[in-house]
């Protein structure tokens, strides 16, 4: 599946670690599953179509990214400690760039993907409230890559909060990225290193 081999190739930014929220309830493992087989199967029937012009394909698999990843939790565990001295409008600036930063560059980077094929393999409990998927995705060259999608039964349904292939979350690099940048430039740079990012890197449009 191209969305889990965009993954496995460490293009997509991961979570790890995400503290469960007091008193909320389990994720289960079979619902899990159900929703990760789902999206696999949305993403396939987008990404394989190349009657659909490629902007169209990248529109469509950033409305998956944005319905299926929960980007507020993730941008939040990413910028750390940060978060919580951040002011109220820079806390509102982050957000807004960090998700779009991650919503065009992996949807533009999916957009070409196609033909790989995957399977899960199981899925489990992890931690106090979330489940993990168990993936293993074939290629056509190389040998298959294993990637353990997290999903969180959250207020606004199933929503994934971490990706770990072959074991290694990407959030462990990216949180470092940030907080290097933050000793260095501050938390005003970072978000300016971001506003660049996304004003030199547009989406295609619809």
């Amino acid at each position: 599946m191209a969305l889990t081999r965009l993954l496995a190739l460490g293009l997509l930014i991961c979570f790890a670690a995400l503290p469960p929220a007091a008193a909320a309830p389990k994720t289960s493992p079979e619902e899990a599953e159900k929703f990760i087989r789902a999206l696999g199967e949305q993403a396939v029937s987008v990404l394989s179509d190349k009657s659909i012009p490629l902007a169209d394909r990248e529109t469509r698999i950033r409305d998956l990214l944005r319905k299926n990843f929960d980007l507020e939790t993730i941008g939040r565990f990413v910028l750390s400690k940060h978060w919580r001295t951040a002011s109220p409008d820079q806390q509102s600036d982050y957000l807004a760039l960090f998700s779009e930063f991650v919503l065009r560059t992996y949807a533009r980077r999916l957009g070409g993907y196609g033909n790989e094929q995957f399977k899960i393999n199981s899925a489990k409990p992890l931690g106090a409230r979330d489940a993990i998927v168990l993936t293993e995705i074939s290629r056509q060259a190389g040998p298959p890559i294993t990637a353990g999608w997290r999903v969180r039964d959250s207020d606004n349904g199933y929503k994934i909060v971490d990706v770990m292939v072959e074991g290694v979350s990407m959030a462990v690099t990216q949180r470092s990225e940030f907080e290097t940048i933050v000793r260095n430039q501050g938390l005003g740079g970072l978000i300016e290193i971001l506003r660049a990012k996304v004003s030199t890197f547009p989406a295609r449009p619809s």
